[in-house]
């Protein structure tokens, strides 16, 4: 088991420029390659504040010149928007100049604001995500391919920049529709899953859901690979945690709008902030997140590792608009402190599970 950082890059403070934004997601790699953390994700949303990176392949690519070590990932890809030969080529580059470094991060996403934008049926995602998916199996494994799907279409081609991974890089898959588990279950890969607000019990079904998937497939249930994202902050400073816990809220009262398309917009891309119904308050959040001192973070996370027995942990250092400063000294408890205590109290996830 690992850990990482999770960069959602939003801009709740429009006074903030979206350069700040990405120039505080690129220190926040810089020092967790630094601090020891394994991987380091981006996400991809597009059209609004929610999230300021459109590509998390090109994220992953600047990163990549940035560093030397740590593990780039998308966080993820949102498979229906991608022209699927171009996508197939830029996976192929991105995993060369990072020197086989690319984690390749794939989900149908779930915001009919962007479809729409892309003129594309968020109804369709599902069955896009497959073919997408099966044109990274064929294409960056084969000399030369073609494919004739519902959806998707491609004559006979080559993508010159075959990926360094072969056959192709790690695939992380964030979503939970049912033959896309039992895929990724059949070919070993890794189910990115994520607790929102609420707490491990929510995670555990999604394992439960994704260990019945391996069983259909013949896998043994006991040896999927589960990576888990978390809103997560550590700081012996109650105000600071209560500010993260209050932009963590923020972040999901906008995924909660978008989702549900009852999205408002102000000034062409900043999505307002409401709540929404059975929203959890402040102090259940605070119950149940890893947010906290040292502490009540080591106890949290020694939990949520025993019970969903993870390969990998990314937290999200910064949320809405959470100072930058703080979000850093946050990553350094979790490095020296935190991340230390979990794994002497848990030991090897991997030989556990």
């Amino acid at each position: 088991m690992d850990f990482g950082i999770f960069n959602i890059m939003q801009q709740r403070d429009t006074s903030k420029s979206a350069s700040q934004v990405f120039n505080e997601s690129i220190e926040q790699t810089m020092v967790a390659e630094q601090l020891g953390y394994a991987r380091s994700w981006y996400a991809e949303h597009h059209f609004s504040n929610y999230s300021l990176c459109p590509s998390p392949l090109m994220m992953c690519a600047h990163m990549a010149g940035r560093t030397t070590k740590i593990r780039v990932g998308t966080a993820v890809v949102v498979a229906p928007l991608y022209n699927p030969a171009r996508l197939l080529a830029e996976i192929g580059m991105v995993d060369l100049l990072s020197g086989g470094r690319l984690d390749l991060g794939i989900g149908t996403g779930y915001q009919g604001y962007e479809f729409d934008r892309f003129g594309v049926d968020l109804a369709n995602a599902r069955e896009i995500t497959s073919e997408v998916l099966d044109l990274i199996e064929i294409g960056l494994r084969a000399q030369a391919f073609e494919y004739n799907g519902q959806h998707l279409k491609q004559p006979r081609s080559s993508i010159s920049c075959k990926p360094v991974q072969q056959p192709v890089p790690p695939i992380w898959y964030a979503g939970g529709d049912p033959d896309h588990l039992r895929r990724i279950a059949r070919n070993d890969q890794t189910l990115f899953v994520s607790g929102v607000l609420g707490g491990v019990t929510r995670m555990k079904r999604t394992r439960e859901m994704f260990e019945k998937a391996a069983l259909a497939e013949g896998k043994d249930p006991k040896k999927v690979r589960l990576g888990v994202s978390r809103l997560a902050f550590v700081s012996n400073n109650k105000d600071d945690v209560r500010k993260y816990v209050e932009c963590a809220l923020y972040q999901q009262r906008l995924a909660v709008s978008l989702k549900q398309r009852r999205e408002k917009v102000e000034n062409d891309y900043i999505i307002d902030e409401e709540p929404y119904d059975e929203e959890p308050s402040i102090e259940a959040i605070m119950r149940n997140l890893p947010v906290g001192d040292v502490d009540s973070c080591i106890e949290k996370m020694v939990r949520l590792v025993r019970e969903l027995r993870p390969v990998h942990i990314c937290i999200q250092p910064q949320v809405g608009d959470m100072d930058h400063k703080k979000s850093l000294a946050s990553m350094q408890l979790w490095a020296e402190e935190v991340i230390p205590a979990v794994l002497r109290e848990v030991g090897d996830v991997q030989a556990a599970a």
